[in-house]
């Protein structure tokens, strides 16, 4: 449906040009969305998709297995999306703390978003509430260190942003201007507390995420905050008792459309056509999520079957084993204080894992060794280097 433009133009003078800031009417959209019968199906199978995604964590020995490399995964790929160069295997590297070579500003981005994703985590299960407050608490920690450390971590913004271009003048979109900043994000707030609102807790989320990404509410980190909003009210909302939706390969997949329908929402009041882009987006990465958590489950399950042929020596090299289905990149003292093992009975069975075939050392050091489970990071690289 096309309402007209959803918000209003203000014309404001920054840097000595005239422009046009747009501020967005409060949400719930006026009129209502239009849920036609081949929405609803969308929005069906979006949901059961989810369920789906929700149960297959039962499947697994510890669901934090999963979350621990689901959640590190979508770090890297939001970051992506801004720009940062970060691998998966680069994070990883860096958490161990004694890896060499990886590039200190991109991967500290990364770890920033993964420790304000456990902060905000940490924060819903104390039952503090999905707020303003929240929200500013994770974005301190986003950009508290490296790039973006000079922009006012954790403030809404006193100074006009933009989005394209090079300045105010010739930017492709120019949020709200500062002094409506606060009054915009109380607004989502609310609709965000509201327990009268209408429409189920996916469209919420798919209308959360604009109005977030139109206020624009930060001087930087405005993509990654307003992509973890979308996990976080489905967690919330206890439409996932774990927040293992993460939309950032989609949108990086379809980055063009994504922005058009932005705009759409804006000029034209084109809701239904980004609740269908996000509905199918919703299903496409719930299912992906489902299968490479079933297929990580079946090679968990298959190299515990050749330790389990090792016979006497089975029982030490699965306690190593376990410790690298948690953490794929790991040192020797990692294994000794995750198991308790000496350091030679953890050599040892590392050694019968690589003559096995599954892990290998990356290092190619004798001292500070460093061991990868590869297949599980071939599993969780799929579709990153697109």
């Amino acid at each position: 449906m096309k309402r007209g433009s959803t918000g209003q133009q203000e014309i404001t003078t920054v840097m000595g040009e005239t422009i046009r800031a747009f501020i967005p009417n409060p949400l719930p959209p006026i009129p209502a969305l239009e849920l036609s019968d081949r929405r609803q199906r969308l929005l069906e199978r979006a949901t059961v998709a989810l369920g789906r995604l929700d149960s297959v964590t039962l499947l697994l020995p510890d669901p934090n297995i999963f979350l621990y490399a689901y959640v590190r995964r979508e770090a890297v790929l939001s970051s992506q999306i801004e720009g940062t160069q970060s691998s998966l295997a680069q994070l990883l590297l860096f958490e161990i703390e004694q890896a060499p070579g990886v590039p200190l500003d991109d991967v500290r981005e990364v770890s920033n978003y993964v420790a304000a994703l456990n902060h905000g985590l940490k924060r819903l299960q104390e039952d503090f509430p999905l707020s303003n407050r929240l929200i500013r608490e994770m974005h301190v920690i986003l950009i508290s260190q490296g790039r973006g450390s000079d922009k006012s971590p954790g403030e809404f913004r006193r100074s006009q942003n933009w989005i394209g271009g090079t300045r105010p003048g010739n930017a492709h979109f120019v949020p709200p201007p500062p002094e409506n900043v606060e009054t915009c994000m109380a607004q989502l707030e609310r609709f965000l507390q509201d327990s009268d609102n209408p429409y189920p807790t996916l469209i919420k989320a798919a209308l959360a995420h604009v109005q977030f990404e139109t206020i624009h509410p930060f001087l930087d980190g405005n993509g990654r905050i307003g992509r973890l909003l979308i996990a976080f009210i489905l967690h919330n909302d206890k439409l996932l008792s774990q927040p293992l939706l993460y939309l950032s390969l989609y949108f990086k997949r379809h980055r063009s459309e994504y922005y058009r329908l932005l705009d759409l929402v804006r000029t034209d009041g084109d809701w239904e056509a980004w609740i269908d882009y996000f509905l199918e987006g919703v299903e496409q990465i719930a299912s992906n999520a489902v299968e490479t958590a079933k297929r990580l489950l079946s090679l968990f399950q298959q190299d515990e079957q050749k330790i389990q042929m090792l016979g006497r020596s089975a029982s030490t090299t699965l306690r190593v084993f376990r410790v690298l289905c948690e953490h794929p990149l790991v040192t020797l003292n990692r294994i000794c204080e995750s198991t308790g093992l000496s350091f030679p009975a953890a050599a040892q069975s590392m050694q019968r894992l690589e003559q096995l075939d599954i892990v290998r050392e990356i290092t190619g050091q004798r001292r500070n060794r460093i061991f990868a489970y590869q297949q599980y990071l071939s599993v969780l690289n799929e579709g990153m280097e697109e």
